[in-house]
C-alpha cells in the first residue's frame, strides 16, 4: 500500500512540474538527438545499429508523448537500449591543434526547457566519451557512406519525409563549414520546415520546401534536385543564354544559334515578361529557391524557374531597338537543344598596345610555359577568370612571383568531434624563387560566374606584386563541392571544407572583391561590347583605377 502511494505521489509531483510540448518541438529535438547519437554514441557511430530503423521505431513513441517529462523518458529509454557507454581517458597529445569552433555548439543537449536533468546528463556523458574509432557514416574528406539505400523514396510516407529531412539537416549541422554564415540560424530552419514535412499542403509544396531548405545554406555549391521539380516547372527551356540586369533578362548569346534564329531571338533583346509575368516578379517569386552565397550568384540559378515551361511554347514580351514586342517562342527539351560545350575561343593572344590576354576557361597547365614566354615583355597581362578555370593557377603563379607566397588558409572537418573544424597546419604556397618573374601589371577579370576553383585561381594570382582585380562580385563559394544522394531520388550538394585568406578572413559569401568594379550594361551588350575587358585594357594602358 505504501509503495503504491509513493508511486502515486511521485506521478503527481512530476505532473505538477511537466508541461505540454508541441509536435514541432518534439520532432526538432528528436532530429538533433538522432543526429548527435549517429555521430557521437560509440555504439551507434560504429554502425552497430540500423539507424534509420531505430528512428522509425522511436517516432510512434515520440508522437505519444504529451509532455516534456514523457518526451524525456522516451529518449532516455531509447538511449539506454543502445548499450553502455564506457568512460575513457583522453590521451594527452603534444601536437598543438588549431580548432575552428564557430559551428561547434552542443549546448542544446542541456536545454532544461525540453530535457530532464538526467537526459541532459546522459547526452553530456556521451559527448565526453564519444566514439574513438573510425566513423561508420562519414569518411575522411567528408564522404557520407553506409546509409541504408531504398528502392524508392515514398514522399507519401511521413516517416520517409522525416528521414530525408533528418539526414540532410544533420549532414549540414556537422559537416558544412560555413553554417555560421547563414542568414538564418540552422535550428530555426529546422523548426520552420518541419510543419511542411509533417503535413505538406501538397506534393508540389513538399518538394519545393526541400529546394527552399537548400537555398537556406547561402552556398553557391548547394543544390537540391529531384525529378518532381522538373515536373512542377517543366523540362523545356530556351535556346539562348541571358543575364539578369535591372530586373530584366538580356540575351547575351546562344545555346543553339539556329533555334534562336528560328525564333527571331537576337543578342541584346531585352525580355521583360514571360507568360504575362514581369521578370522582376518572377525573380521575387523564385529567389527563395535559388541557392547562392550572394545575390549575383542567386540570379545565375534562376534560369530553371524563370525560363522553364511544361509546354513547348510560351509568350514573351521583349524590347528591341526601342520598341516593345510580344510573340510566342518555342521552348525545347534539353536533348533537343544539342548544346555544344566545346569552347573554341583563342587561349591567349596579344590585344592592342602589347597587352597579353589569356582565357583561363580553355588554357591548360601544359600551355602555360609557352604563353608566358610569349608574354614576357608584355606591357600587362589580363587573365580572364569569368569562367571555370582549368587548373592553371599554380603553373601561372610561378611566373608572377619572386618567391613562394601564401594565398590561402584551409580547414577540414574534425571527425573525432563532428561539428568542429581544424585549421590545416599549412597550405601549399604558390610561386617559387624566381628573380626573372614577370614584373608588369597582372589584371584578373572576375564576375558571378567565377566560382569555386575559379575563385581559388583568383586568390592564387592576386598575390602577385602588381595584381589588380577588375569586374564584379564572384559567386562566393570556395572549397570542395560534394554531390550526394540524401535518399534515393533526392540529390544535393554543398561545400565540405573551408577556404579562407591566410589571415583567416572569409571568402565564402563575400567572394573575390574587385579593386575596380565594372558590370555589363544593357547598352553595352546591345552594342556587342565587353565593358569589363575594355576597362581592363584602359587600366593596362594608364594604370589608373
Amino acid at each position: 500500500m505504501k509503495k503504491h502511494l509513493l508511486i502515486l505521489i511521485l506521478l503527481l509531483f512530476q505532473s505538477s512540474f511537466s508541461k505540454s510540448i508541441t509536435e514541432t518541438q518534439k520532432l526538432a529535438a528528436t532530429c538533433k538527438v538522432w543526429g548527435f547519437l549517429k555521430y557521437y554514441h560509440p555504439n551507434v557511430a560504429d554502425g552497430n545499429f540500423n539507424w534509420d530503423e531505430q528512428l522509425f521505431k522511436i517516432l510512434p513513441k515520440i508522437e505519444e508523448a504529451k509532455t516534456d517529462v514523457e518526451f524525456s523518458n522516451v529518449l532516455e529509454k531509447w538511449i539506454n537500449s543502445l548499450g553502455k557507454v564506457k568512460p575513457y581517458k583522453a590521451e594527452i597529445s603534444n601536437d598543438e591543434i588549431d580548432y575552428f569552433d564557430k559551428n561547434f555548439d552542443l549546448s542544446w543537449t542541456q536545454n532544461s526547457e525540453l530535457f530532464s536533468k538526467s537526459l541532459s546528463q546522459k547526452l553530456k556523458f556521451i559527448e565526453q566519451n564519444k566514439i574513438q574509432e573510425k566513423q561508420y557514416y562519414v569518411e575522411r574528406g567528408t564522404e557520407f557512406v553506409n546509409e541504408v539505400e531504398y528502392d524508392l523514396f515514398d514522399d507519401k510516407d511521413k516517416n520517409f519525409r522525416l528521414l530525408a529531412l533528418f539526414r540532410f539537416w544533420n549532414y549540414v549541422e556537422y559537416f558544412f563549414p560555413y553554417k555560421y554564415q547563414m542568414d538564418q540560424n540552422w535550428d530555426l530552419t529546422l523548426i520552420e520546415f518541419l510543419p511542411r514535412t509533417i503535413n505538406p499542403i501538397s506534393e508540389n509544396d513538399y518538394f519545393l520546401s526541400l529546394k527552399e531548405i537548400s537555398a537556406k545554406l547561402n552556398d553557391t555549391h548547394a543544390y537540391f534536385g529531384a525529378n518532381k521539380l522538373f515536373e512542377i516547372y517543366g523540362w523545356n527551356s530556351v535556346p539562348f543564354e541571358f543575364k539578369f540586369i535591372e530586373n530584366k533578362a538580356i540575351v547575351t548569346g546562344f545555346k543553339n544559334e539556329s533555334l534562336s534564329a528560328l525564333n527571331d531571338i537576337k543578342v541584346g533583346d531585352v525580355i521583360t515578361k514571360v507568360q504575362g509575368k514581369t521578370i522582376d516578379i518572377l525573380i521575387k517569386e523564385n529567389l527563395k529557391y535559388a541557392e547562392g552565397a550572394n545575390y549575383p550568384a542567386q540570379l545565375t540559378r534562376l534560369e530553371w524557374p524563370v525560363f522553364s515551361q511544361k509546354s513547348n511554347v510560351a509568350e514573351i514580351e521583349f524590347l528591341r531597338d526601342g520598341k516593345i514586342g510580344v510573340k510566342e517562342i518555342n521552348f525545347y527539351d534539353y536533348k533537343d537543344l544539342k548544346i555544344n560545350y566545346e569552347n573554341k575561343s583563342e587561349k591567349y593572344n596579344f590585344l592592342e598596345d602589347n597587352i597579353g590576354y589569356a582565357n583561363l576557361a580553355v588554357l591548360t597547365p601544359d600551355e602555360v610555359p609557352a604563353m608566358m614566354e610569349k608574354f614576357k615583355n608584355a606591357k600587362a597581362i589580363i587573365f580572364d577568370i569569368r569562367n571555370y578555370s582549368q587548373g592553371t593557377n599554380f603553373a601561372i603563379a610561378e611566373y608572377l612571383n619572386p618567391e613562394p607566397r601564401n594565398f590561402v588558409k584551409s580547414m577540414d572537418a574534425d571527425l573525432s568531434s563532428p561539428g568542429r573544424y581544424i585549421w590545416r597546419k599549412e597550405d601549399t604556397p604558390c610561386g617559387k624563387m624566381n628573380p626573372d618573374y614577370y614584373k608588369g601589371n597582372v589584371i584578373l577579370l572576375v564576375n558571378e560566374k567565377s566560382i569555386s576553383h575559379s575563385e581559388f585561381t583568383a586568390m592564387t594570382l592576386k598575390v602577385a606584386p602588381k595584381a589588380t582585380v577588375i569586374g564584379s562580385q564572384t559567386a562566393g563559394s570556395d572549397g570542395r563541392s560534394y554531390r550526394f544522394q540524401i535518399i534515393k531520388g533526392l540529390w544535393t550538394s554543398f561545400t565540405t571544407y573551408g577556404v579562407f585568406y591566410p589571415d583567416k578572413t572569409e571568402v565564402q559569401r563575400i567572394g573575390i572583391v574587385p579593386d575596380i568594379e565594372v558590370k555589363p550594361t544593357i547598352l553595352g551588350i546591345q552594342q556587342g561590347r565587353d565593358e569589363v575587358l575594355e576597362r581592363a585594357i584602359l587600366f593596362a594602358k594608364n594604370g589608373k583605377k
